[in-house]
């Protein structure tokens, strides 16, 4: 296991309580490094979403139950937020929450010409996912590691 996956293990661990004491559940964690700086994220949900309290609340007891387990020697900074509306949908539990929804899928390299897609979210598995379009097309497939990012898509 890499340092990321083992420090978003263990954090997973401390959080997991304190997400039960304030009625909110674990979306994700992430250990990133971006420019010079480490960050450290929780992103925490609940039915009707989460608000700033909620987010305090966890960050407080997260940030203490960190410094005394202390497993994490960079210094890093910590955040707390709600995995927003826009969200990626990085795991298997994400994608099986969706099913049904509007996603927008961004592949890494063209296919037909194209990288962007979007539609309804009708299925996956470990080695694919398979939309249909928005306009009632014929389903499309994509093999999951051809796929930068799928999101649940905004509609305003």
């Amino acid at each position: 296991m890499s340092k990321r996956e083992t420090y978003e293990a263990e954090c997973e661990k401390l959080l997991l309580p304190i997400a039960g004491q304030y009625g909110v559940d674990i979306y994700d964690i992430e250990y990133v490094r971006e420019g010079s700086e480490y960050y450290l994220r929780a992103y925490i949900d609940k039915p009707g979403g989460v608000n700033i309290i909620d987010c305090e609340n966890v960050s407080r007891a997260l940030s203490d139950a960190l410094d005394k387990a202390d497993f994490i020697p960079d210094a890093y900074i910590l955040e707390v937020s709600s995995p927003g509306l826009g969200r990626a949908l990085k795991k298997d539990k994400h994608l099986q929450k969706s099913i049904g929804q509007t996603v927008e899928l961004k592949l890494f390299k063209a296919k037909d010409k194209q990288k962007d897609f979007s539609g309804i979210l009708e299925s996956f598995d470990r080695d694919s996912v398979t939309i249909t379009a928005s306009d009632g097309g014929a389903p499309l497939s994509f093999s999951r590691g051809d796929i930068a990012v799928i999101r649940l898509a905004l509609d305003f």
